[in-house]
């Protein structure tokens, strides 16, 4: 199969990183997979970048757009609220480049397409209506009037407007008119035109609830990992490598940006800092940005990481890894850890509760509770052999049931689930009339 994967990038977050992993996944399977993107990280040759239009129309255009996009954002700036993702409007700069520049595929599967890369109103009206579309949300983004996570917010389920996450009590404000332009763009989609995936049971649940895409069908396929390159480490070695010391009662966290109010972090600190009686107790994250951290916590930042196996390393160098998001459509760092062999401490939310199973692969407490989650770090710290004991049980379930090749081929077979039913439609679809025959027309 030719299957072309259209991410707004092929590294750093990870969104983009799952979308890599599946790509690759799927070509260790023999598939032709490429993948079509804003921004290229790897060196991958099958990663294409897309390539703007560089004559003056093209480019004056796509200046154009641009400027007109931001205007509509920049009244929302001075109220937005700190601390959150950013927000996406539903259209581009590169407006319909995609579709021209979209390789010859059997299947195509969206994955992370915010931050300015597919434009809705463009690309679903042109891409060529044969090929099915696969959509694997990778957050909230594809449901919502903007925001890629609501916190609660609901109104995904309505019409959007007066969006908290703009900070606007106005119900005709830009998250209404994004998703008004969403639904008039994905009313160009035929009838099983689209099959979503939901990394988890929660985000396939929101789907249906979604007034935009809770028409189409839903399966859920969890993200999956290499778990050659995440794989247990000696942890003396581990500790060594990263100066962190030998004795330490590691806890660990992982997120893109630790400032993120969504994942969590002050939570988190919070709780270890409160800890008590448990000895040389460490925070430990990986990760940018900054947080305000209670005084006299003792936590150690290793900065970004974007490399598997030195990841696997740090994963291997805690005592636990914990993951205190308040919303989460998967958590792609749970699969890490496990993988490595490190049990998890985890707020019950979202695809969370798919991975973190209380006594065999961790510790759940009730999402937002901070007293609940010190008390679930502090019974997995005081339970070394209970620890121990998870490990190679954690291993077994990511290796099982999270590892590319079950991914892989979950994915291809709804690729031919799909496409056998294109070619049955096909089949199925009455003969073109025949012309009546007219007299030829004779020339002098």
């Amino acid at each position: 199969m030719r299957i072309v994967h259209l991410s707004t990038s092929d590294s750093g977050g990870g969104a983009f990183r799952a979308a890599f992993r599946l790509h690759s996944g799927l070509r260790r399977l023999g598939h032709d997979s490429k993948m079509l993107v804003l921004k290229r990280g790897s060196g991958d040759t099958d990663v294409i970048a897309l390539r703007p239009r560089r004559d003056f129309f093209g480019r004056t255009a796509r200046q154009f757009r641009a400027r007109r996009i931001g205007r509509d954002y920049d009244g929302y700036r001075a109220t937005l609220p700190a601390g959150i993702e950013p927000f996406s409007d539903d259209r581009s700069e590169h407006a319909g480049e995609i579709v021209r520049q979209l390789p010859q595929c059997d299947v195509i599967n969206l994955h992370w397409i915010g931050g300015g890369f597919l434009d809705h109103p463009s690309f679903f009206a042109d891409y060529p209506k044969h090929v099915p579309l696969v959509w694997r949300l990778a957050d909230m983004g594809a449901l919502t009037g903007g925001c890629h996570y609501d916190q609660g917010c609901g109104k995904f389920a309505a019409r959007c407007g007066a969006c908290p996450q703009l900070g606007s009590n106005d119900d005709n404000d830009l998250s209404r008119r994004v998703w008004l332009r969403k639904t008039r763009a994905l009313s160009q989609i035929g009838p099983g035109g689209l099959h979503v995936v939901g990394t988890s049971r929660w985000i396939a649940g929101e789907t249906k609830r979604s007034s935009l895409l809770g028409k189409f069908p839903v399966s859920v396929i969890p993200n999956g990992l290499d778990v050659a390159e995440f794989a247990p480490r000696d942890k003396n070695f581990s500790r060594d490598l990263w100066n962190i010391p030998r004795d330490a009662a590691v806890v660990l966290f992982a997120a893109e940006s630790i400032a993120n109010v969504r994942k969590g972090f002050s939570h988190l600190a919070q709780a270890v800092a409160n800890m008590r009686g448990v000895e040389n107790l460490l925070l430990v994250s990986v990760g940018g940005g900054t947080c305000d951290l209670p005084a006299g916590l003792p936590y150690q930042s290793l900065g970004r990481v974007n490399n598997d196996r030195m990841l696997s390393t740090i994963y291997s160098a805690a005592d636990v890894f914990v993951i205190p998001s308040l919303q989460e459509s998967f958590g792609q760092t749970v699969i890490e850890s496990l993988a490595c062999g490190t049990p998890v401490v985890g707020f019950a939310s979202g695809g969370i509760v798919d991975m973190v199973r209380p006594g065999q692969t961790g510790w759940l407490a009730p999402a937002g509770d901070t007293n609940a989650l010190r008390e679930a770090i502090e019974t997995a710290l005081r339970d070394r052999e209970r620890r121990i004991a998870m490990s190679p049980v954690c291993r077994q379930i990511a290796v099982e049931e999270y590892s590319l090749d079950v991914q892989a081929r979950a994915y291809a077979q709804l690729y031919e689930t799909l496409l056998a039913r294109v070619k049955s439609a096909a089949a199925m679809a009455p003969d073109p009339p025949l012309l009546p025959n007219r007299p030829a027309v004779m020339s002098d």
